[in-house]
């Protein structure tokens, strides 16, 4: 597990994403804080992780990447730790288009072709 505090390629994503899943790799992003943890088996993993450095859990929000992916192929915005009705969320998904988008922004300030 990693909280990335500098940018990496899509060449070392895909080195991480095949020590685990293969052609993905599980994340997790602080949205006000703007930081991308990766790399565990669970996404909850990472959202502890993050929690345990002062995140709040609102803003925290899980997905995968695909590294091998472009487009809207490259960012799956599902994770069971987004399942929040009481944040307008009862979906494993990520429904609110704000939201994925800061999701997106922080992925694409981490993560460089």
């Amino acid at each position: 597990m990693l909280i990335l505090n500098s940018p990496i390629s899509r060449a070392i994503l895909k080195e991480y994403a095949a020590n685990t899943f293969g052609d993905m790799i599980k994340c997790v992003a602080d949205i006000d804080k703007e930081l991308l943890a990766i790399d565990a088996d669970l996404h909850a993993d990472l959202e502890r992780m993050l929690l345990e450095q002062g995140c709040q859990q609102a803003s925290l929000w899980g997905f995968n990447l695909y590294p091998d992916q472009t487009g809207e192929d490259f960012i799956e915005y599902d994770s069971l730790i987004n399942i929040r009705s009481w944040q307008g969320n009862p979906s494993r998904n990520v429904l609110d288009e704000t939201i994925r988008e800061k999701i997106a922004d922080i992925v694409k300030k981490f993560i460089t072709e």
